[in-house]
């Protein structure tokens, strides 16, 4: 039998959706899905509402940006900022992709090769009885070993910092290693939550451990 993977998300819906966003989560997020022909690849896990990925796409134009988020909600906020009034998604968005779902669908292919893996603000599951929940265990990092180009690197941020520790001693038992651990702060919806009401992020750069 096939192993069941454990749930490392929250909720999947919230609010229901505006008309417009219900229409381009129905015409448009089909068309964008992750196309395992495209090489050249930039890959985040759990966008939120898809700033990051979005910066990431007008940074990284030359570039295929995949963002990866379960939360029906986030990935309608993303749908809607890379489209204009006509419901077209703008030049400078073309090469965002969207899947929709738990990353580790697309991961377990072991089809991508990605030069950079970003998480940022992964939910820490601080309570003991949930801390198997977390997702930046050491299978998880494993497995994004085996999605990284040789040279890619693993940019991970939280401002959680019982989970910046934690992260840290998983890194140990795979075939990475944290090159750095310093990173100006990166703006995102959940950054600015601060959660865990920290002073700031904390960052974590891992390569592969060649």
């Amino acid at each position: 039998m096939e192993k069941q993977e454990i749930r490392t998300f929250g909720r999947r819906h919230g609010k229901k959706l505006s008309t417009r966003k219900a229409w381009l989560m129905e015409n448009i997020l089909p068309k964008i899905a992750p196309n395992e022909s495209e090489t050249n690849e930039i890959l985040e896990i759990g966008f939120g509402a898809g700033e990051h990925v979005r910066e990431l796409s007008t940074t990284n134009p030359d570039k295929i940006i995949i963002g990866a988020e379960p939360f029906v909600n986030g990935v309608a906020s993303l749908l809607s900022a890379i489209c204009d009034d006509d419901n077209c998604i703008k030049n400078e968005h073309k090469n965002i992709r969207i899947w929709p779902d738990d990353v580790r669908q697309i991961l377990n292919k072991g089809i991508y090769k990605f030069s950079q893996i970003w998480i940022l603000h992964p939910d820490p599951w601080p309570k003991a009885r949930h801390e198997k929940r977390r997702l930046l265990n050491s299978d998880f990092l494993t497995l994004l070993s085996q999605n990284m180009a040789n040279d890619g690197k693993i940019i991970i941020g939280t401002d959680h910092w019982g989970y910046y520790d934690w992260i840290l001693e998983q890194v140990k038992t795979t075939p990475l290693v944290a090159v750095t651990t310093q990173s100006s702060v990166i703006q995102t919806r959940y950054q600015q939550k601060n959660m865990a009401h920290t002073s700031t992020p904390k960052y974590i750069i891992l390569t592969k451990n060649h």
